[in-house]
């Protein structure tokens, strides 16, 4: 064996891999990347629950429950009620995970050792967060109870009633709620069509046509874009149908809303996708790329599984940055609350801009290639 043979192998293969940056970012940072996205599977637990409340009884002996409830900041009070019918609009803007009624006479009931019943709401569009909410307080309820002095006939742990109620979702049926945020996951094989689509094109070619045709790029990836889009919302209808009549799910909502924005979760993921198509020169890094981008992130960091990590700025932008974010929020927000498109247009706005503006920067780097 030559060492000045192999250390010149080892030197060409270095510079291949250094020199291509697709190479480069395989070899070197996909499995970083891939490490920090696939460690969401092991973290299912919610690390913050978000709370709101509505205190009728106003004693200093129910904010001391409130206190012990939210004394190690895994559930928060974001929200402080005056009234019980402002409860359904902030659950169906989707801003807390459930709900909690102190009513009044509560302090009195607790130190005349008495059952004090309290009330929680859960949102039940989030199983696992919903669950997690009820167990959390009911336990951290028990441990306030049973640091009350006054005797009574009553267990310590049984002074505190919890009474839950589930909108949206009667029973917390894990399906009804994941069903609806799969619809994003599924919905992304249109786009791995389109980037397949447009990767064939530069492999076999074909692209190079376009250089001398009177077509322009708008043209060429609009049409591109409404081909695949049609395409795309009949397997919406499809997916759509064994979401209702296969798999039971209530559907709650306008299917002509809903349709209308699968088309602008169509339009973000394909717009990144012809971005994506100026760096790839071939089908199957195109296909790896949108996998990457797109398919894994989506399982693990937009909601689907567990909520929306709030708590860090780095880990919301992330999960913001992802189309399948909003459109999880969308599908389960119009399959089982029936809200509607005011409800909807944060989100809406959302997929717009990202589409908007992922075409516009496709069409400058296509401009670019052509100049």
């Amino acid at each position: 064996m030559s060492w000045h043979r192999m250390i010149a192998v080892v030197r060409k293969e270095m510079l291949h891999i250094v020199r291509d940056p697709r190479n480069l970012f395989l070899v070197t940072i996909s499995p970083a990347f891939l490490l920090f996205l696939l460690s969401y599977i092991f973290s299912f637990e919610v690390e913050h629950l978000e709370l709101a409340v509505l205190d009728l009884d106003r004693t200093p002996l129910s904010r001391q429950y409130l206190a012990t409830l939210t004394s190690d900041q895994d559930l928060v009070v974001v929200a402080h009620l005056d009234r019980y019918d402002q409860i359904l609009p902030l659950l169906r803007r989707g801003e807390a995970e459930a709900a909690l009624v102190i009513p009044p006479g509560f302090a009195a009931k607790l130190q005349g050792g008495q059952p004090a019943p309290v009330q929680a709401i859960i949102d039940g569009t989030d199983p696992l967060a919903g669950r997690q909410v009820s167990a959390s307080l009911t336990a951290r309820s028990q441990v306030f109870a049973a640091a009350r002095s006054r005797p009574s006939g009553l267990k310590r742990t049984e002074l505190i009633e919890v009474s839950t109620q589930v909108w949206y979702n009667a029973g917390l049926e894990s399906l009804f709620s994941m069903v609806p945020g799969l619809m994003a996951i599924v919905l992304l094989m249109p786009t791995m069509a389109f980037a397949l689509a447009l990767a064939r094109e530069k492999e076999t070619s074909t692209l190079e046509n376009l250089f001398v045709s009177p077509v322009s790029g708008l043209e060429y990836f609009t049409g591109k874009f409404l081909a695949y889009a049609v395409t795309g919302l009949v397997s919406a209808v499809l997916a759509w149908l064994v979401a209702v009549l296969w798999f039971r799910v209530p559907f709650r909502g306008n299917l002509i809303l809903y349709l209308g924005l699968v088309g602008l979760y169509f339009l973000a993921c394909m717009g990144v996708t012809i971005v994506i198509a100026s760096f790839v020169k071939s089908q199957q890094t195109a296909l790896f790329t949108v996998l990457l981008i797109f398919l894994v992130p989506s399982f693990f960091l937009a909601g689907l599984i567990t909520p929306v990590s709030t708590s860090s700025w780095s880990a919301y932008l992330i999960s913001s940055a992802l189309p399948s974010t909003h459109f999880v929020d969308i599908s389960r927000s119009i399959f089982l609350k029936g809200l509607g498109l005011t409800h909807m247009l944060r989100p809406a706005l959302v997929l717009l801009g990202m589409g908007v503006g992922a075409v516009g920067l496709g069409l400058l780097l296509f401009k670019k290639r052509i100049a």
